[in-house]
C-alpha cells in the first residue's frame, strides 16, 4: 500500500504468503546468469530487477517515472532444480519471471514453480516452502517507462 522507497524483506512460509511475492515479482527480469543453487546448502537464490508495482498508483498520482529496483529472492530447503524452455548456458539470456506457484506434497514438501515468459519454467522441489524477498538496491527509472502487460 505504501509505496515509499523503503526496500521490502518478505517471507513467505505458505501458500498465501507466496502470493504476495509473486504479484510483487511479476515481470521482473534477470540474466540467466543470476541463477544460483548451492546444493551443499539447499539455497536457489536469483538475482532480479522488479517493477515496483507497490509504487505504481502512486508513480501515476504524481506524474512521475515508474521504477524498478534490484532484488533477491532465495528458495530455502531446495532438494531438487529443473528448468524447461530456456538454455542456461546461454550467458546472454535475459528472463522474465510471470509467476510463482506452490503444489504442497507430504509432510510439508512440495514443488515451488516460477513460471517464465516463453514457455520457460524452474520447478524447485523443496523440503518445506521459504521464499525470502529482500530489494538491495535503491529504486530507479524503469528503463521502458511503461508498466509491463501481457496479451
Amino acid at each position: 500500500q505504501d509505496g515509499g522507497e523503503a526496500p521490502l524483506r518478505l517471507v513467505a512460509r505458505d501458500g498465501e504468503d507466496l502470493k504476495v511475492i509473486s504479484a510483487l515479482v511479476q515481470d521482473a527480469v534477470l540474466p540467466v546468469t543470476g541463477l544460483k543453487f548451492d546444493a551443499r546448502h539447499r539455497r536457489f537464490a536469483l538475482m532480479l530487477n522488479r517493477f515496483r508495482w507497490e509504487d505504481r498508483d502512486e508513480a501515476e498520482r504524481l506524474g512521475r517515472a515508474y521504477e524498478r529496483v534490484r532484488s533477491v529472492m532465495v528458495v530455502e530447503d531446495v532438494r531438487k532444480v529443473q528448468s524447461m524452455g530456456f538454455d542456461r548456458a546461454e550467458d546472454d539470456l535475459v528472463l522474465s519471471l510471470l509467476s510463482m506457484e506452490f503444489a504442497p506434497g507430504e509432510d510439508g514438501t512440495g514443488r515451488l514453480v516460477l513460471t517464465l515468459a516463453g514457455d520457460g519454467a524452474i520447478a524447485l522441489d523443496v523440503e518445506a516452502l521459504e521464499v525470502r524477498l529482500d530489494d538491495v538496491t535503491r529504486p530507479y527509472r524503469a528503463p521502458s517507462g511503461k508498466v509491463p502487460h501481457h496479451d
